[in-house]
């Protein structure tokens, strides 16, 4: 075992756990037990590689994923800093196994050829629409096999048995899911099968909300969830995000919920910080809140290892999980799930019994053998390699030929990056402009909720890319700064 004065921890080659991930959990447990202070630089990687001898890469690879966590910041030129943690338990933190080779050990199999697909209703259609997977790359065929099997061998499980929380047999297939890639240890008895992430939500209203409650939501964020509380007779209270994700409420009456996306903020991208995670789940212990943490596309990080869900750290204590299938998978399914604290099942089962299930059973029995067989798994898998490398051009293109007009924060996960504008150009005149040239683009300071002298630094440019090849992103990207070069003269 090679020890480094540094840490003055030991690297076990023998163990079963990578070298990086020991790594990140040594650096974890100086920063929350107050070894490191706040601002701490740590080595250049390679001195620090060399002092553990391991390779340059193996120390960038934990330096990364630890700043995707919020453990570390990074500049250009200055290295890694420690952020101010705070207090973090980490017994609280979920493991989470290596979901790059899910089901690799009980589901063997090669991964598919892309399957032609049929013509997609996309075509003509130019960037940069955000969130919108590529439907030309999902598997027809294999997902027609499978449904074509359930109906010769079990054709009444597309129609009966699914019951108001959903299929059984889907809801084991969620909890595999869930427990390998984000860290939730979760029964099927917890689980609520959907017809997407709005329904989920709306089921969690019903439940837990009444009239003139207040619902707390990220600023900015998704703005059709501030139209969709209010229509519930709900009242918002809007959350200011900063560098560690949504600042807590200060209000002198507790919101009812609050609303999160702590994986991956929407629309700005970035982490909440581990510290300010746990500072929500004491705020909702200490008010009787309840946590909905929206986690929208998270399985899509293209370095490390996917960040654990609030609700892992939470334990389902105080928090709802939202997950749905139609950015990773499919977006015509219309399926979803939230998962309950256990003390909430009946109460939601209740509910869902006044107000009925909207999730359509023909899909669940066919998408839980599509999970089991490992054939879901070799699709993202290979999505994720696509839509990485999508991303990795457009943000070269960007920085090749924008630089100019502003730049991209990169926080290697989602399904869309945020061009931040420098220059005297507004988001929603150029987002008009674009339009008329065929171009979905959508403003970000049509996200921000509350006008306040904050909100006036919110002028950027929502870029979708997985939907679209790198040829359409090139065509889209010139005719994108074609209008910015119209509107700066």
């Amino acid at each position: 075992m090679k020890q480094t004065p540094w840490l003055g921890f030991s690297i076990d080659r023998d163990a079963s756990t990578p070298v990086f991930e020991q790594i990140c959990a040594a650096i974890r447990l100086r920063a929350a037990s107050g070894d490191m202070a706040p601002g701490s630089k740590l080595p250049p990687t390679r001195v620090f590689a060399t002092e553990l001898g391991v390779s340059r890469s193996t120390i960038v690879t934990a330096y990364e994923q630890l700043v995707a966590e919020g453990y570390l910041s990074s500049q250009q030129g200055s290295g890694y800093r420690l952020c101010a943690s705070g207090e973090v338990e980490l017994t609280q933190v979920p493991a989470i196994t290596a979901p790059q080779n899910s089901g690799a050990s009980k589901r063997r199999g090669h991964e598919p050829s892309a399957a032609s697909a049929p013509a997609s209703d996309m075509a003509g259609v130019l960037p940069f629409r955000a969130g919108s997977p590529d439907m030309r790359l999902f598997p027809y065929r294999q997902w027609a096999k499978t449904v074509a099997r359930i109906c010769r061998s079990d054709p009444q499980a597309m129609f009966l048995g699914s019951g108001g929380f959903g299929s059984l047999a889907l809801r084991q297939s969620i909890c595999d899911h869930v427990a390998e890639w984000r860290g939730i240890s979760a029964s099927p008895e917890q689980v609520i099968v959907t017809a997407g992430a709005t329904d989920a939500l709306e089921i969690c209203l019903h439940a837990l909300a009444q009239s003139g409650d207040s619902v707390a939501l990220e600023d900015p964020g998704y703005r059709p969830l501030q139209y969709f509380i209010t229509s519930q007779g709900l009242t918002p209270d809007y959350l200011h995000v900063d560098d560690n994700g949504a600042v807590l409420p200060s209000g002198p009456v507790a919101p009812r919920l609050a609303i999160l996306t702590p994986s991956h903020q929407f629309p700005l991208g970035g982490a909440m910080s581990p510290a300010r995670r746990m500072e929500f789940i004491r705020w909702a212990t200490e008010t009787q809140a309840w946590i909905i943490e929206d986690d929208y596309d998270s399985e899509f990080r293209y370095a490390g290892r996917p960040i654990p869900a609030m609700a892992g750290f939470d334990h389902l204590h105080r928090t709802l999980y939202i997950g749905s299938f139609s950015k990773i998978f499919s977006n015509a399914l219309r399926l979803g799930y939230l998962i309950l604290p256990k003390p909430l099942v009946a109460r939601f089962a209740n509910s869902i019994e006044r107000f009925g299930p909207r999730a359509s059973s023909m899909p669940q029995q066919p998408l839980a053998d599509f999970i089991d067989s490992g054939e879901f798994y070799r699709h993202l898998r290979r999505v994720r390699r696509i839509y990485a490398e999508r991303r990795r051009f457009l943000l070269h293109q960007l920085t090749q030929d924008f630089s100019a007009y502003g730049y991209c924060v990169d926080h290697q996960a989602g399904m869309q990056v945020v061009f931040h504008l420098t220059c005297a150009l507004q988001d929603q005149e150029i987002c008009t402009q674009a339009a008329e040239q065929g171009l979905s683009i959508e403003a970000l300071s049509g996200f921000v909720q509350t006008p306040t002298p904050s909100a006036c630094g919110y002028n950027g440019l929502l870029l979708g890319f997985c939907g679209y090849r790198e040829e359409e992103l090139k065509q889209g990207l010139g005719l994108l700064q074609q209008v910015l070069q119209q509107l700066s003269r």
